[in-house]
């Protein structure tokens, strides 16, 4: 008996040994990586400091999340940020949810056209801006050939006209990412059951209210998920729009000029790197994006929780 369960004994410590020989080393690094670095940079943004001077850092309390809360130039950076967030998110669960619906009846090439339709979301973003910003180009692209101008001097500036430079990222953002909600909102049609539909065609219930009540409320909780992700993603928004404006072009505002494409991921980029480097206060404002992104996420997972216990 003792010499079976000496053997499982060792072999049951040596489990141990090589579970802990794993886990370990991925914790470590995990803090290292993720924790350190979240820590670090949530010190910097009570300081002033730059990471390009050897001067170290300066304790200066909220002074920095003050300026970020009480300037118009941070807070023009935020409603760029919000305004486009509404605004593509909405086209992309507009357009996506409704190629969901054409394409979730099967036809001849209808695996084809959906793998077509899904090849823009697994382009690179850098990619995508540099080729978009030679279709939006009035000399040659062909987006203002296919809108009817034919004469460059009367087509639109796009990508310089202050007030068309964010609907060009949106477009694009749109192109790009609609096929993701696509994907989501197919997966929550194929899994609503036939004999729903089946009931309701008994019952002679219209289209609409077939669509109203089952096929909506069946695929809500992937909407909702498809705009969690996508919230987040264009909060966070910045090679795209650096791919196609730049953060520009420029528009005056009272006094001041401001860039109207300047969405918060930019404004950062500027404030961190040379030769702003300002490391203090680009520290501070990535964290009021952090509670901005936080307060939103719990809304809609509120929201969530809502429908799938309804």
């Amino acid at each position: 008996m003792s010499s079976y369960s000496q053997p499982a004994r060792r072999r049951h410590l040596g489990d141990k040994r090589l579970i802990q020989m794993f886990i370990i080393p991925t914790v470590l690094l995990l803090i290292l990586m993720n924790v350190f670095p979240l820590i670090y940079s949530l010190y910097l943004s009570f300081t002033e400091y730059s990471a390009i001077n050897p001067t170290p850092p300066q304790w200066v309390g909220l002074d920095n999340y003050k300026k970020v809360l009480s300037d118009n130039l941070y807070w023009h950076n935020f409603a760029v940020t919000g305004r486009y967030a509404l605004i593509s998110v909405s086209l992309q669960m507009i357009v996506g949810f409704s190629l969901a619906m054409l394409l979730k009846e099967k036809f001849k090439g209808s695996g084809l056209l959906t793998t077509l339709i899904l090849v823009p979301m697994m382009l690179s973003p850098a990619v995508v801006g540099a080729f978009w910003k030679n279709i939006f180009n009035p000399s040659f692209g062909i987006f203002d050939q296919f809108l009817g101008y034919s004469d460059p001097n009367t087509a639109p500036q796009w990508l310089g006209d202050p007030d068309l430079a964010l609907w060009a990222v949106v477009i694009v953002d749109v192109w790009m990412w609609s096929p993701f909600v696509m994907l989501l909102s197919l997966a929550g049609l194929s899994a609503i059951p036939d004999y729903l539909y089946e009931a309701a065609a008994i019952d002679r219930a219209s289209a609409w209210f077939q669509f109203r009540r089952i096929t909506l409320p069946q695929v809500m909780p992937l909407l909702l998920i498809a705009v969690l992700f996508r919230t987040i993603e264009a909060f966070k928004q910045f090679d795209l729009v650096m791919g196609l404006t730049g953060g520009g072009p420029s528009l005056l505002q009272g006094t001041q000029a401001v860039n109207v494409t300047e969405t918060v991921s930019v404004k950062l980029f500027r404030l961190a790197m040379p030769p702003q480097a300002q490391t203090g206060l680009s520290s501070a404002m990535a964290y009021v994006v952090l509670v901005i992104i936080i307060a939103i996420s719990n809304l809609y997972i509120r929201a969530l929780n809502k429908v799938r216990e309804g």
